[in-house]
């Protein structure tokens, strides 16, 4: 049976006063403000290195990896091991910690877009019939923090926890589509070419022109642009101050989307980005999510 929420956030509150014990004894082996930012990218780069194709890792392979120093490199990992970012298994490798799943949890009851959209999701889910998510602005592309899967969910659907670039599909261009002009025209300078072959324009007045364009819907539909014959549609979520967060949207097999059906969801799809919109100005006052830079 699954713990109850009230349950599983006094357990995470009982555990803090050890944790903070194991915290500060590994703190003094990670990277300090003389070391510089490049150790700290190179620590945090670690966890990159963990996939479904390579989930355990030996120190001499995270060494060559990273590019670290034999002694800062076994310092490092010592230290995230300690605090359970990253656990030992056998032969001297490791795999991603406990500790991850514990963040996991802390967000999930922390951030307030996740749970702000929470209502609207599941009742967008139920409404429209088709599996509904959440996405964020997040440096120069998009990540799912939330989904409402249906049975009938098409497989390898967009979920929490993956990214997608800022250029493709319904839940990325709805929130392009608002970034403030200083931040597309960076983008553009760095994407033209990109931007161009994912049909947004061939040149800084046309990609201009398309985004009005989005933006006079207030809604956006793709199809098929990762997974073939699914169609997303996606509205954009915006914070206290009116600036972008993120979109909210649906997914679904293409096949079941006539005209009357594309009308219907992408109607429950805009209700439910302001149903969210509104929450998120009520429910987070001193904690609003700030609009995220652009890397």
């Amino acid at each position: 049976m699954e713990q109850p929420e009230a349950e599983k956030k006094a357990s995470v509150q009982q555990s803090r006063p050890q944790r903070a014990g194991r915290v500060n004894a590994a703190a003094a082996a990670l990277p300090s403000s003389s070391d510089g930012a490049g150790s700290l990218v190179r620590l945090l780069q670690i966890f990159d290195l963990f996939t479904p194709a390579a989930p355990s890792w030996s120190t001499d392979a995270i060494i060559r990896a990273v590019g670290m120093s034999r002694s800062t490199a076994y310092r490092y990992i010592k230290a995230l091991a300690d605090v359970g970012l990253l656990a030992p298994v056998a032969d001297g490798h490791y795999i991603l910690g406990p500790r991850i799943v514990e963040l996991d949890l802390q967000i999930r009851q922390c951030d307030p877009l996740y749970n702000a959209a929470g209502p609207a999701m599941k009742q967008l889910a139920t409404s429209s019939g088709h599996s509904a998510l959440l996405c964020a602005l997040y440096s120069g592309s998009v990540v799912c923090i939330r989904d409402e899967l249906t049975p009938d969910s098409p497989p390898h659907l967009f979920a929490r926890g993956q990214t997608r670039p800022l250029f493709q599909g319904a839940a990325s261009k709805i929130i392009l589509a608002y970034l403030r002009p200083h931040q597309l025209r960076g983008l553009y300078g760095k994407h033209a070419k990109t931007i161009a072959t994912s049909g947004l324009g061939a040149d800084w007045t046309a990609f201009r022109a398309k985004l009005a364009e989005i933006r006079r819907a207030g809604v956006i539909t793709s199809v098929g642009e990762f997974n073939p014959g699914v169609i997303g549609i996606s509205a954009p979520i915006f914070n206290g101050s009116k600036q972008i967060l993120g979109s909210i949207g649906v997914a679904g097999d293409r096949s079941k989307f006539d005209r009357a059906e594309l009308d219907r969801v992408t109607e429950l799809v805009e209700t439910a980005a302001s149903l969210v919109t509104e929450r998120i100005s009520v429910v987070s006052s001193g904690t609003d999510r700030p609009a995220r830079a652009i890397g």
